[in-house]
């Protein structure tokens, strides 16, 4: 299964996308999740990604997790380079400013347990494979 998840995520994205957020707004497992554009930092392309999502108030949450492997998604440095991004959740679009979050911040702890309850214990899970602390990226809709 874990080798065929990748393409399934993949396809998953691909319906998103091109039913313009009609499907996928819920992953194969339940999943709320949204589709992220952001520049690359070297390409200067606009690059989308399909997360798991949970919410904080007017926030989004995504999870930087990369399965627990060691090194964190690309996408986070391209947040990190450019963090004016957009979020798309169904066929909604908004513009979004990103702040990735770690373990000092005041917030991190509350929303892990918000983020870990959405993904069902699996960001738990991921952070046991790694040793790196996973980010919680914060992506506050801009007025």
């Amino acid at each position: 299964m874990s080798r065929i998840f990748p393409h399934l995520l993949r396809a998953h994205q691909w319906i998103y996308e091109q039913s313009g957020g009609l499907l996928g707004h819920r992953l194969l497992l339940g999943n709320p999740t949204l589709l992220l554009r952001a520049r690359g930092r070297r390409s200067g392309l606009i690059r989308t990604n399909a997360l798991t999502y949970a919410r904080d108030g007017d926030c989004y949450l995504v999870v930087a997790s990369n399965g627990g492997a060691p090194k964190p998604p690309h996408w986070l440095a391209n947040l990190t380079s450019t963090p004016h991004c957009e979020v798309q959740v169904g066929r909604r679009r908004l513009a979004v400013d990103a702040r990735p979050t770690f373990p000092g911040d005041a917030d991190y702890a509350r929303r892990w347990t918000i983020v870990d309850a959405v993904n069902k214990g699996r960001y738990t899970q991921y952070q046991r494979k790694t040793s790196r602390p996973i980010a919680i990226v914060e992506l506050r809709p801009t007025s």
